[in-house]
């Protein structure tokens, strides 16, 4: 049995490796079979490339030789026509010269004529000066003058008649110019104040406020008269309380004070409580009310008058010239309308009329402030707009709109018109006119008392004062001096609003008349 066994595993084994021998030769049979095709397939497609090549190498020989025979055409067709070019330029070269020559051949014949000319005229112009010579000397031996003489005699005589002729003429123009000048400015203000309807209301310096009985007057005067004293040291106004059945009349020359006085005393009155306590309370109340209300009254005007980018401490100040007045005008109002005459006079010239209308709106601030600072309102107000940064133009309109100063800009002399205009209209102002003759003639008379004075003119409605003084008894030093002791007497002597302007002139004339 293991014999069998044994012979059985060699007989497998033996099989095994037949069978793996076979299979190798069956696979190296297969692999060779399919080299051998393979090399065969390869060969085929070598072939087919190179035949490929082939016509693609013909086919780029023949497309060159096209493309070489084709290029060598055109250069020759461009050698052609450039070669038919050259020889039509040269044809025109041929014939500009030859009209060249011809030109010049004309050219040569006319200085032939052309000099032959010149020689006749230099003939002539020989014979000319000849008989012009002998002209001359026969003038000078009839009229016994040399030629320079002569000359200078007519000279004079033609300058003469120029200089008469051209006065005429200047005098004649300056006229109608005068004439024209005068109707377009009567025209441009006659528009303006046409356009400008401004309000005017006159105030004065006593309010009266309306009580419900006259058991009233009793309650403010108070115990022994503290509550009258009270309101009257916090507001710095007078309470006169007389006669007068119902009312009670507060007198003061601040219109602010006033105002606030007005308001806290009807309150108190609507109140009922009156003692110094609630009167102090009322008072302050009164005090912001009119500050609030001054604030929109300048905003009011700024709005009205269109002048934008105020600084709100000058917005403040045009709203407290509602509480002032100027020989009865309001000066808020009168701001207001020189602002528009100003724009409307500027709008018709072509000058500036945002700088007018501002420089109108602001030429009376100072007054808001001239009891407080010493010194003018054109000066106090011209300080305020240079310390709150408004322009040179503007603050120059405020300074110079009552001829503080000369006139550097057509605006500023526009705010000065307007201001005259609108202080002039009638109803605008009013004074006793028998105080503002007496004003005047205290001017004068102060004036005429010094000697060596001619005649005095009160002008300006009393703001200036011109006085022409005796050239031979009063020299230019003397001048000064008199306007300095004249204003000394005005400063002593008189009481007025605002500034005085005092002029001292001293020329001498020569005259003399044609008969």
């Amino acid at each position: 049995m293991p014999y069998t066994s044994i012979l059985l595993a060699v007989a497998v084994a033996a099989a095994l490796a037949i069978g793996t021998l076979a299979g190798y030769i069956l696979r190296k049979n297969i692999a060779e079979g399919k080299m051998a095709a393979a090399e065969v397939q390869a060969e085929k497609l070598l072939d087919e490339a190179r035949r490929a090549a082939e016509g693609v190498k013909k086919e780029t020989l023949v497309e060159a030789k096209e493309e070489a025979y084709k290029l060598k055409n055109d250069m020759e067709q461009e050698i052609r026509e450039r070669r038919n070019e050259a020889q039509r330029q040269e044809r025109r070269l041929v014939q500009k010269e030859e009209t060249l020559d011809r030109k010049a051949d004309q050219m040569e014949k006319k200085e032939e004529v052309l000099q032959k000319v010149e020689q006749e005229l230099s003939k002539q112009k020989k014979s000319l000066t000849e008989l012009m010579q002998k002209q001359l000397q026969e003038l000078e031996r009839i009229s016994g003058l040399s030629f320079d003489q002569a000359k200078d005699l007519l000279l004079s005589r033609v300058e003469s008649e120029i200089k008469h002729e051209t006065a005429m003429i200047i005098k004649e123009n300056e006229a109608q110019v005068r004439e024209e000048s005068d109707r377009r400015a009567r025209n441009i203000i006659s528009l303006a104040i046409q356009r400008c309807a401004a309000d005017h209301v006159a105030e004065t310096t006593v309010s009266v406020v309306a009580l419900p009985n006259d058991e009233m007057k009793g309650r403010i005067i108070g115990r022994e008269g503290r509550n009258i004293r009270t309101l009257e040291t916090l507001t710095g106004i007078d309470l006169i309380i007389d006669d007068t059945p119902e009312a009670v009349i507060l007198s003061g020359f601040d219109p602010v004070r006033r105002e606030v006085a007005r308001i806290a005393l009807e309150k108190l009155i609507l109140d009922g409580r009156i003692h110094p306590g609630r009167i102090e309370e009322m008072v302050e109340k009164a005090k912001k009310e009119v500050e609030q209300s001054i604030r929109e009254e300048g905003e009011q005007a700024t709005f009205e008058t269109g002048v934008n980018g105020l600084h709100p401490e000058l917005i403040r100040l045009l709203g407290r010239l509602r509480y002032r007045t100027s020989y009865g005008q309001n000066v808020l109002k009168h701001s207001i309308e020189v602002a528009h005459l100003a724009g409307m006079m500027a709008a018709e010239i072509g000058a500036d009329v945002a700088l007018a209308k501002r420089s109108g709106l602001l030429h009376d601030i100072g007054k808001a402030i001239d009891h407080e600072i010493e010194g003018s309102h054109t000066v106090i107000g011209a300080d305020l707009a240079k310390k709150y940064r408004e322009s040179e133009e503007v603050i120059h309109g405020i300074a110079a709109h009552h001829g503080d100063e000369p006139f550097r800009s057509v605006e500023a002399v526009l705010v000065a018109a307007a201001d005259a205009i609108s202080a002039a209209r009638p109803g605008a102002r009013r004074e006793t006119l028998e105080a503002y003759i007496k004003r005047l003639e205290k001017l004068e008379e102060i004036a005429n008392a010094f000697e060596g004075v001619d005649k005095s003119y009160a002008i300006q409605a009393g703001r200036e004062i011109r006085i022409i003084v005796k050239p031979d008894k009063v020299d230019d030093a003397g001048s000064a001096l008199m306007a300095r002791e004249i204003v000394k007497q005005i400063e002593g002597n008189m009481e007025y609003p605002g500034q005085i302007r005092v002029v001292v002139i001293r020329e001498t004339r020569a005259v003399d008349h044609a008969k």
